[in-house]
């Protein structure tokens, strides 16, 4: 049984909008930096789940979600993998709400990589911007990385 799961990386003039995962207790992400995103629930698309989940972390409303990829991370978290959409977007509606899991923050998109990272972040990150689709697998142990390949289509 595998988690699914959204991600999305808003961007705006030279900015991303990055969630400090430093609210939500037992946070398998706390201290990290991410875009946003979550699960998806019973009966939503990828497409469904990343503008609720924006809308439910941000109060911003996506008019424009690109999905760029996907990750598998094999038993990230207590041993369940996670299949990740990830995406991209760059129009929106709505006012910058606050955030129950973290703090938002628009991060200068060469500042993005100096941030507290999972490691592979910094490996697909770049990934968004290329003209190709892709897959990808992250093999995390103990929290670090240990592995990983990808495949552009």
């Amino acid at each position: 049984m595998a988690v699914l799961a959204t991600l999305c990386y808003v961007r705006r003039d030279g900015k991303t909008l990055m969630l400090h995962r430093n609210k939500k207790p037992g946070d398998v992400h706390k201290g990290k930096w991410n875009g946003l995103g979550g699960k998806l629930e019973a009966g939503e698309s990828p497409d469904d789940c990343v503008v609720r989940e924006v809308r439910e972390e941000s109060g911003l409303n996506l008019l424009d979600p690109r999905l760029r990829g996907v990750l598998t991370f094999p038993a990230f978290a207590k041993g369940v993998d996670w299949v990740v959409f990830v995406y991209t977007a760059t129009r929106f509606e709505g006012a910058l709400g606050d955030c129950p899991e973290g703090s938002l923050e628009w991060v200068a998109d060469a500042k993005v990589p100096e941030l507290n990272l999972w490691e592979g972040d910094r490996l697909f990150l770049p990934w968004l911007d290329a003209p190709r689709f892709f897959s990808a697998k992250f093999v995390y142990r103990d929290g670090r990385l240990t592995g990983h390949d990808v495949t552009f289509h």
